[in-house]
């Protein structure tokens, strides 16, 4: 049986994530002109981050923490193929994946901060690196460009690396329930709330996330990080 685990909003939080990444990565690669839209994606992560956070704590079942979140005996027990739960909950994130949405979202969160005060002491300056000391600025400057891209490097491709191992050994596609937001599991499974009323919500969490995103812009004399 098909059951709703994914929520919509949670669904366009996850694609919009990967999109806005990548384009952060490429054009600040790319620098020159590209730099603009890295600063809009930049502004646009922030809005989701905050999306996230909130729906982590007052979202449906399957997208709040509480729910998905593992302690590291929990993953060890689910390594050795000891999963306690009974198969009608076992339908979401599973304990390792757990660690991998927090390890994501962590490092993203990090970047788009230390963006937010980097200087690269000739054209382009985030909106609050005039916020603190030229030292801070250095150290959050070196973060970004050579802590922080790395680590989403490696995580994106920990992610990818496990969708296809789902898919190659396991038979398991990973990627149709992030479309649909469904997923074939046993009867008794609990469904994810999807209605019209839990996505307006969402709607207003990522316009006061947006209107964050704005007013940090705003602080700053470039507009950009």
């Amino acid at each position: 049986m098909k059951v709703r685990v994914w929520d919509l909003p949670l669904r366009l939080f996850h694609w919009g994530l990967a999109i806005c990444v990548t384009v952060s990565v490429i054009t600040g690669l790319e620098g020159g002109n590209a730099m603009q839209y890295h600063y809009w994606s930049g502004y646009t992560l922030i809005a989701l981050l905050v999306f996230r956070l909130a729906w982590g704590l007052i979202g449906p079942r399957h997208a709040r923490f509480a729910h998905f979140v593992r302690g590291p005996g929990a993953i060890l027990r689910y390594l050795r193929g000891d999963d306690p739960r009974p198969p009608h909950l076992r339908v979401g994130h599973n304990p390792l994946g757990s660690l991998s949405v927090i390890a994501l979202l962590l490092v993203v969160t990090l970047q788009v901060a230390s963006g937010l005060f980097a200087n690269d002491e000739i054209f382009n300056e985030g909106p609050l690196a005039g916020y603190v000391s030229n030292r801070t600025s250095e150290i959050l400057t070196f973060y970004h460009t050579t802590i922080g891209q790395p680590l989403i490097y490696a995580l994106v491709g920990l992610h990818i690396a496990a969708i296809a191992y789902y898919a190659i050994v396991k038979r398991q596609n990973l990627v149709r329930p992030m479309l649909t937001g469904d997923v074939d599991t046993v009867a008794g499974a609990p469904a994810a709330r999807d209605t019209w009323g839990v996505r307006l919500l969402a709607l207003l969490i990522v316009a006061a996330g947006g209107a964050l995103a704005w007013w940090i812009a705003s602080l700053g004399s470039v507009g950009g990080y």
